[in-house]
């Protein structure tokens, strides 16, 4: 009896241990900060925001297997039911290796650095997005790139960053190490509402920090607008603030061209509305990878990626979310094959882009 009681006070010191290891971790400046002040009451002022959370325009069910959410992610850790061509070999995914500073002034481009970080340039702008050149997860151990794509990092950026656009703050959209090393090279963040607290509380300046809605614009004097518009996802960045921040999909409209950028999302007539309510898109940069029927309402299948673009009415599509980290299942270059049959399935013309190519915008 005496060896039991001594056990249970043995497992109980452990799992009072834990927990104040947990709390102590995610006290990091890392993992951001709930809004306050002003911000918390333009959160809950949101027409989105409804029960204490942001809720997307259309229900969603973020688990839509048997499988629990935790059962899903043990079983993610654990290998079961993984691909055996989950990651790929050194060299199977090609690199350009492209020096920044030496890119033409003048020019429009695409240039993607893998996953869903990319960069455009738009009538002499330099727009940035969602990027993630350091730590894509809490822990370094978890979540690591690809061999060989993790060749762009933060001090490889432009000197003069003008747009930071963010779509939502999951780690592998929104890397603390990156944001802050660029700091001091940005010129405005563009944020979906309740993520400029991460930002202020990371240093950056309050007056640089453009935090929207979905549904609200923002227009700059050298005439480019940012339209923040709904997408069906989740946010949060640790243990406590799930879906407290809102995320977005935009509309990056310059003087010359028009860009639509999906971020992360299940498939809902919103492409359709989109397509309708921003016409002439001119490239449309969709997500494609990461997907599983455990999560089909927040991240599109493969069998819905052509329906999207070509609601979208795009004239050209690339994609993204693919070819840098492993966050479900399938095989690494199964998203490749996903958008050749996409394009044949709407007609709309694809580029295939290389990690690091830049893709002139004619």
């Amino acid at each position: 009896m005496k060896v039991f009681k001594m056990i249970l006070k043995i497992i109980a010191v452990v799992i009072a241990l834990l927990v104040v290891a947990v709390i102590i971790f995610i006290q990091q400046p890392k993992f951001g900060r709930k809004a306050r002040g002003e911000r918390k009451i333009r959160v809950e002022q949101s027409p989105f925001y409804k029960d204490g959370e942001f809720a997307n325009e259309t229900p969603t069910q973020k688990m839509t297997g048997k499988d629990s959410g935790m059962k899903t992610m043990w079983k993610f850790l654990t290998g079961q039911g993984k691909s055996e061509r989950l990651i790929p070999q050194e060299g199977e995914i090609a690199v350009v290796k492209t020096d920044l500073s030496l890119l033409p002034d003048t020019s429009d481009f695409y240039l993607w650095f893998g996953h869903s970080s990319f960069l455009l340039q738009l009538s002499g702008r330099k727009i940035l997005v969602d990027p993630v050149f350091v730590e894509a997860s809490p822990v370094s151990f978890f979540n690591k790139p690809f061999p060989g794509t993790d060749y762009y990092k933060p001090d490889m950026m432009p000197d003069l960053i003008d747009y930071l656009v963010i779509s939502h703050d999951h780690w592998d959209h929104l890397d603390y190490k990156t944001v802050t090393a660029l700091k001091d090279h940005v010129g405005r963040v563009l944020c979906p509402l309740g993520i400029g607290e991460h930002f202020e509380y990371w240093g950056f300046a309050k007056e640089q920090i453009v935090e929207l809605d979905c549904n609200e614009d923002f227009t700059t004097p050298d005439g480019f607008s940012f339209h923040c518009l709904p997408t069906r996802h989740f946010s949060g960045r640790g243990l406590t603030d799930a879906m407290k921040t809102q995320r977005a999909s935009w509309i990056i409209d310059s003087p010359n061209r028009r860009i639509f950028y999906t971020g992360d999302g299940g498939y809902s007539d919103r492409f359709e509305r989109y397509g309708k309510m921003y016409p002439d898109i001119d490239l449309a940069i969709m997500e494609n990878g990461q997907y599983s029927e455990n999560w089909s309402q927040i991240h599109t299948m493969p069998s819905q990626l052509g329906r999207e673009v070509k609601e979208l009415r795009a004239r050209l599509f690339v994609t993204v979310h693919h070819s840098k980290y492993a966050l479900a299942n399938h095989a690494w270059d199964e998203p490749r094959q996903n958008e050749q049959r996409a394009a044949n399935e709407c007609g709309v013309p694809l580029i295939v882009a290389k990690i690091g190519e830049v893709v002139y915008l004619k």
